[in-house]
């Protein structure tokens, strides 16, 4: 006999739902997440004769603690998409109907019927420390972000010449703009007041002084209310600078990671993946076991094409769905193999442009040849060979 459960996850109350192979209900309980309950669920399904698969909705974060504890006590575990049970659970009876008992029985009946189900594949404590960590350096790069649009908005109202002028993305724009802003402030300060702010960080760019001399020369009109604005800029680029250290610390802890990882070399030889992406792919994909084939891993990154056929049209299109970040890294990846000189990546680039393909096609088909070439390398332990690449 069979035996097929479901696991609706939440944070503080599971719900679990058992069927057998005939769709008889066995099992249908809250299960608080806790220890004892965990132990006690792990009991009764070891009384089970028979074989059991277990499907959850979450992967990771609140279901971290409940993965682990059924991957420990020899459970096979599956993943059933939340997309797949909000559409699965429209097709019985009162679909409109949303609860936990009930999601939990529709995420049984998926792994009742499905046989393409990813299996859960713990993973080691190096891949979740580099998951852990770019989690965190996206965080900051996204916060960074919008802490320099705001930056660039603040200095644009009192200084438009300067916001021209300066890339704020760079060390030295941050570092003059954490003291000086407005025009009045730079003129009174003069070179030997500039030089003196940038000999603090003596790897500056020294035209910074010029720069900011002559858009102050240039500007003479007083913007009401340049005070409280220079003083919330000064504030913005000195918390850039911190988060910038932060990231490059945050990129050290990384390489760190990278050089114990045992797939970190073999995805790096593959031009165009550097270590960020590298870490990324790592934690985006995690165990390649999850991934039966090079489609696999292109279906998950939503890089297969979706088939829509209907009486006599046939067509093909891009999907929508998929792993966003997985998908972003084969992405960038392709961009920057193209852009970084790689002989093979550019010319099957120039080939799908000269196909017809617009840029951005051209780059998604070269993400999509690149998932064969790196499932390949990683399931034969072998780095990337362009003797081989330029034969295929």
């Amino acid at each position: 006999m069979r035996y097929f459960a479901g696991i609706d996850i939440a944070k503080e109350l599971h719900w679990i739902c058992v069927v057998d192979e005939n769709a008889l209900v066995l099992i249908d309980r809250a299960l608080p997440n806790t220890q004892e309950a965990v132990d006690t669920l792990c009991s009764d399904l070891r009384g089970l004769k028979g074989e059991l698969v277990v499907g959850l909705d979450v992967m990771g974060s609140v279901a971290s603690f409940l993965e682990a504890a059924l991957v420990a006590a020899g459970f096979h575990l599956v993943h059933v998409p939340g997309i797949a049970v909000n559409r699965a659970r429209v097709s019985f009876a009162g679909g409109e109907t949303k609860s936990d008992p009930r999601d939990a029985r529709v995420i049984a009946e998926q792994t009742r019927i499905r046989r393409d189900l990813r299996t859960v594949a713990f993973d080691d404590e190096t891949t979740i420390a580099i998951r852990v960590l770019i989690g965190r350096r996206r965080d900051l790069t996204q916060d960074q972000t919008k802490r320099i649009s705001r930056l660039r908005r603040l200095v644009g109202a009192v200084h438009p010449g300067l916001e021209k002028s300066l890339d704020f993305r760079s060390w030295g724009a941050l570092h003059l703009l954490s003291r000086f802003v407005t025009p009045s402030e730079i003129r009174r300060a003069g070179v030997d007041g500039l030089m003196a702010h940038i000999q603090q960080r003596p790897k500056l760019r020294r035209n910074l002084v010029e720069i900011a001399l002559k858009a102050a020369t240039a500007q003479h009109t007083f913007v009401p209310g340049e005070t409280a604005m220079a003083d919330m800029a000064r504030e913005l680029a000195s918390e850039a600078i911190a988060v910038k250290l932060r990231l490059a610390r945050l990129d050290q802890q990384l390489e760190e990671r990278l050089t114990v990882h045992p797939d970190a070399a073999l995805i790096r030889s593959l031009p165009g993946m550097g270590a960020i992406l590298t870490a990324e792919f790592i934690a985006a994909a995690g165990n390649i076991v999850r991934f039966k084939s090079a489609d696999a891993m292109a279906a998950a990154a939503g890089l297969a094409p979706v088939l829509r056929q209907s009486g006599k049209s046939r067509t093909w299109r891009r999907t929508f769905g998929g792993d966003k970040d997985l998908k972003r890294v084969f992405f960038q990846g392709a961009f920057c193999a193209c852009t970084t000189g790689d002989p093979i990546s550019r010319a099957f680039y120039q080939r799908k442009r000269r196909e017809g393909k617009h840029h951005t096609q051209a780059i998604i088909a070269l993400a999509r040849r690149r998932v064969n070439v790196l499932w390949t390398m990683l399931k034969t332990r072998t780095g990337f060979d362009p003797k081989r690449a330029v034969a295929a």
